[in-house]
């Protein structure tokens, strides 16, 4: 796995390319917020234009997972709107696909999006589809590490019955922090939906993402607002290990992400205000 350690950058200050590379969606916006050079993964930032709209199958050679950040999509016939997540397999074939008003969607892909055309040679892994969950629906759960700070929520969006990955939104009350660092095994990605997410390292606004690496100790976190994030796993399912020091939070962080050469330019300062997405 290839991929640098990001930890912080909003997607705001990333520039808008055209295209999905591999050749697919050639008529989209795309910012990327992470890619890996060697398998062709990426998370990406796509955005459909008003009337964009395929009539015709089509699937593609690598698992597709996305959450709508804003307008909708329709894929065979359904609807996914704001909030709304999907995860594809590879394979999984589109019969049709479209966006009336235009959307902005979260998207990950699994390697690269090349295209294929018409119904695939072998079915796509059905125990791996999730259909479509709206996050406005279901109850909140916690099941969380008993040192996890309380007063937060977690809703399961996938868990992979193959690799034990998993794909959670994460809901936090204001004026909620933490004391102790922590690391994982597995990389550990976000994305921050609203609200603010204050850490060692600066504070994070809405369109704040992370790709982190695995066993690198981070935070403590906490914010004023309360906030909603989406989270993945990349490598198996989530455990945590936690700093048994407590340590001082502050709310004043300096502003000093981790972040590879090419992005320093674009993040070297702290994201104040402007609009969402």
């Amino acid at each position: 796995m290839s991929r640098p350690h990001i930890e912080f950058i909003h997607q705001q200050l990333l520039p808008w390319e055209t295209g999905l590379y591999g050749g697919a969606r050639p008529d989209v916006q795309v910012r990327t917020l992470s890619r890996d050079d060697e398998t062709g993964a990426s998370s990406l930032v796509v955005r459909y234009p008003p009337g964009w709209r395929r009539e015709r199958p089509e699937y593609l050679l690598a698992d597709e997972e996305f959450f709508v950040l804003s307008g909708s999509l329709e894929v065979n016939g359904t609807s996914y709107r704001d909030l709304c997540y999907g995860f594809f397999p590879a394979g999984h074939v589109r019969e049709r696909a479209s966006s009336s008003n235009g959307a902005l969607v979260l998207t990950f892909f699994e390697g690269e999006p090349k295209l294929g055309e018409g119904h695939p040679p072998a079915l796509a892994a059905g125990d791996r589809l999730v259909h479509r969950i709206d996050a406005v629906d279901g109850d909140w759960g916690a099941g969380f590490h008993p040192l996890f700070p309380p007063g937060a929520g977690r809703k399961y969006l996938r868990k992979d019955p193959r690799d034990g990955e998993q794909s959670w939104l994460l809901g936090t009350m204001p004026l909620r922090f933490g004391r102790r660092r922590e690391k994982h095994p597995v990389v550990e990605e976000m994305f921050l939906l609203s609200g603010e997410l204050v850490g060692p390292l600066g504070v994070m606004r809405p369109g704040a993402y992370f790709w982190r690496p695995p066993e690198i100790w981070h935070g403590p976190f906490g914010t004023k607002t309360g906030n909603l994030m989406l989270f993945r796993t990349k490598g198996g399912p989530l455990s945590t290990e936690y700093d048994e020091t407590l340590l001082d939070f502050s709310w004043t962080p300096e502003h000093r992400p981790v972040l590879p050469p090419d992005l320093v330019p674009l993040a070297s300062s702290p994201m104040v205000g402007g609009t969402i997405w």
